[in-house]
């Protein structure tokens, strides 16, 4: 029977240890690059808008995710309010910049993740969790002692400072990140971060050191590994080649890749010449046939759809 990570480091009292360190960069929060330095142990918020208390702005049973996190009952999904990377063109504008969510305690956090769990969910999903890390944490060890059970995802941008992504070794059982840009002119038109690139490719190794490749289990759910996700953009934008190329040489050829075709212009992106579109089934064959080039063979099998749309 699969016992997630987080419960030996529960039983061996290391969870404690990760929730002081944690709790303790919000004083002058630097849990992702921007290192807004704000005090959020006094309300103080940065760039990302998150404050003290979780902000949450749905749960529930999620069917839309990658096969091996859905399963027959669901992915336990958790979507968190506001975002440290505020892509422009966020297909969840209204919850990463606009707010839509409520706060909750860190007690309505864990019940949250029990219900989901007695939903049958799979797995508990964080969406968009970097800067909440500390309060997950803290809302985790209520939830063991209530009896949380299932597999944790960390369901990100990929903008994590490697200390935070290192506090969350023996917690996380999937990391879950979208690689989003290769090149940091585009990062920085259009989530005002010309650092991604390097920063995304620090964290994701980091992750895939710490679980390494997608274990999917006997009944097709995945278990523990990293799985990632990459948004096509319409022309090139996203620098699929180069981001295939760095999956196959610099993490593993058998990391398990969603390429995913589903973009569509909002957001702040109505004006912009280059994003005020969907991408082409054109545009989406080529990026997995970049991914194929470079032998990455474990694709979602969503990407035998065919799309058509003007």
């Amino acid at each position: 029977m699969f016992i997630p990570i987080y419960i030996k480091t529960y039983e061996e009292g290391l969870l404690s240890e990760k929730i002081e360190q944690a709790w303790s960069i919000l004083e002058e929060c630097s849990l992702c690059p921007r290192n807004c330095r704000v005090n959020r142990l006094k309300g103080e918020k940065g760039v990302c808008k998150g404050g003290f208390l979780p902000m949450v702005s749905s749960y529930n049973p999620h069917f839309g995710e990658e096969s091996p996190l859905v399963g027959e009952h669901g992915s336990g999904t958790i979507f968190l309010t506001h975002c440290n990377l505020r892509c422009i063109f966020c297909q969840n504008y209204s919850i990463s910049h606009e707010g839509e969510g409520r706060e909750i305690t860190f007690e309505r956090l864990a019940e949250m993740m029990i219900e989901l769990q007695e939903l049958g969910c799979h797995n508990i999903n964080f969406v968009t969790p970097t800067h909440y890390v500390p309060q997950i944490l803290k809302a985790l060890e209520i939830a063991i002692k209530k009896g949380l059970r299932v597999p944790l995802v960390y369901n990100t941008g990929a903008y994590d400072s490697l200390e935070t992504i290192k506090i969350l070794n023996g917690i996380i059982d999937i990391y879950m990140p979208d690689f989003k840009y290769a090149d940091s002119e585009v990062a920085k038109k259009y989530s005002h971060a010309p650092d991604y690139p390097e920063v995304a490719k620090k964290a994701i190794k980091e992750m895939h050191n710490q679980v390494g490749d997608l274990v999917i289990n006997e009944k097709g759910i995945a278990e523990r590994g990293l799985l990632i996700r990459h948004l096509v953009l319409p022309n090139g934008l996203a620098g699929t080649e180069k981001i295939m190329k760095f999956i196959a040489e610099e993490i593993s050829k058998n990391t398990y890749v969603n390429i995913m075709d589903q973009y569509y212009p909002c957001g702040e992106v109505y004006s912009d010449l280059y994003l005020n579109r969907r991408i082409t089934p054109e545009e989406y064959n080529e990026a997995i046939e970049y991914a194929k080039k470079e032998g990455i063979h474990r694709l979602d099998k969503r990407e035998k759809r065919i799309i058509w749309w003007i």
